[in-house]
C-alpha cells in the first residue's frame, strides 16, 4: 500500500499520455524480467494456452492503469486516488459472482462505508466529473484483475506470470496506441528530461517489485482483503499531492470526513478478519 501510493504522484508529474506512459512502463518492466529470469535461468516455457491466461491478466491491469492516469490528468492526484478506494465495494460484488461462492453481507457493507466516504468527498466539487467516471472505471477494473490474478496465480510462479502479463499487457497496447493516436493525437511518444528518472522509478518499484509482492499476498490471503487494504493508498498519496501539487487548497471538511470514513471501513474489515481468525 506504501509503495501504491506513489504511482499517482508519478503519473502526474510524467507528461505523457496515459496510453503512452503505460506502454512504457510495461515495456521497461517486461525488458528488465525477461534481463533477470534470462540472468537466473528462470524463464519457463509455457504452453499458448497458458501464455493466454496470464496475458490475459495483464491486459486488465494495462487496461486499469490507462484509465486511473487518465482519471488523474483529467482532475488531480486526489481524486484519482480517491476512487481506488471503491476497489473493495467492486470486489465484493464481483469476487461471488466470478468465483462462484456466497456473498458476503458483512464485506459489502464495510464496502458501502468507503462508497459514502468517497460521495462525500466528490460532493464538494462538480469540476472533475470526467476525472471521476474514469476513476471508477479504473477501480472496477482493478477489482477485475485482483480476483484473476488471483485464480490464475495459484498456478504459476509470480516472476515468470509477472513478465507474460506485462507481455500481454503490450501486445494489446501495440494494437490499441495507432487507432488512438488518430483519434486522440498523444503529442510524444517518448519521456524527455525528468520523465526518466520518474519512469525508473515507476517501473522498477511500483511495477515489478508491486506487482511480484501483490501476486505472493494475494497466494496467502483472499481478493477483497487486498483490495480493502489498498483503500489506505488515497491517504499517503494525497499527502504528497499536498506536499508536491499544493492541493490542499482544492480540499474541505467534506473531504477530510470522506477520507475518515475510508480508514474506518479498513479498520473494521481488518479487526473482522482478525477476530475470525482468532476467536474469543
Amino acid at each position: 500500500m506504501f509503495i501504491a501510493g506513489f504511482t499517482g504522484v508519478l503519473g502526474r508529474l510524467i507528461e505523457l499520455d496515459p496510453v503512452v506512459l503505460v506502454l512504457h512502463r510495461m515495456t521497461w518492466a517486461a525488458a528488465l524480467m525477461a534481463l533477470f529470469l534470462a540472468l537466473r535461468k528462470e524463464m519457463r516455457h509455457f504452453r499458448f494456452k497458458d501464455l493466454a491466461r496470464m496475458g490475459g491478466v495483464g491486459v486488465l491491469l494495462c487496461l486499469h492503469w490507462i484509465f486511473f492516469y487518465a482519471s488523474i490528468k483529467a482532475s488531480n492526484v486526489s481524486i484519482g486516488v480517491v476512487c481506488f478506494s471503491l476497489v473493495g465495494f467492486f470486489t465484493a460484488l464481483l469476487e461471488p459472482i466470478i468465483n462462484r461462492h456466497r456473498f458476503s453481507v458483512r464485506e459489502f457493507l464495510f464496502s458501502i462505508l468507503t462508497v459514502c466516504g468517497v460521495y462525500l468527498i466528490f460532493h464538494f466539487d462538480t469540476r472533475y466529473r470526467l476525472g471521476i467516471a474514469l476513476g471508477i472505471v479504473s477501480s472496477a477494473l482493478y477489482a477485475l484483475f485482483a480476483i484473476a490474478n488471483q485464480h490464475v496465480g495459484k498456478h504459476y510462479e509470480a516472476k515468470n506470470m509477472l513478465f507474460w502479463e506485462m507481455v500481454g499487457g503490450i501486445v494489446v497496447l501495440s494494437v490499441i496506441l495507432p487507432v488512438y493516436n488518430a483519434l486522440l493525437p498523444v503529442g510524444k511518444f517518448l519521456p524527455t528530461g525528468m520523465d526518466y528518472p520518474y519512469m525508473a522509478f515507476m517501473v522498477v518499484v511500483c511495477t515489478i517489485g508491486l506487482c511480484l509482492l501483490q501476486i505472493i499476498v494475494l497466494q496467502k490471503i483472499d481478493a477483497f482483503t487486498v483490495n480493502l487494504t489498498y483503500n489506505l493508498e488515497p491517504v499517503h498519496s494525497i499527502i504528497l499531492a499536498m506536499l508536491i501539487f499544493q492541493e490542499y487548497h482544492e480540499l474541505n471538511f467534506s473531504f477530510v470526513l470522506g477520507i475518515a470514513l475510508i480508514i474506518v471501513s479498513v479498520l473494521l474489515q481488518t479487526w473482522s478478519k482478525v477476530r475470525v481468525k482468532n476467536p474469543a
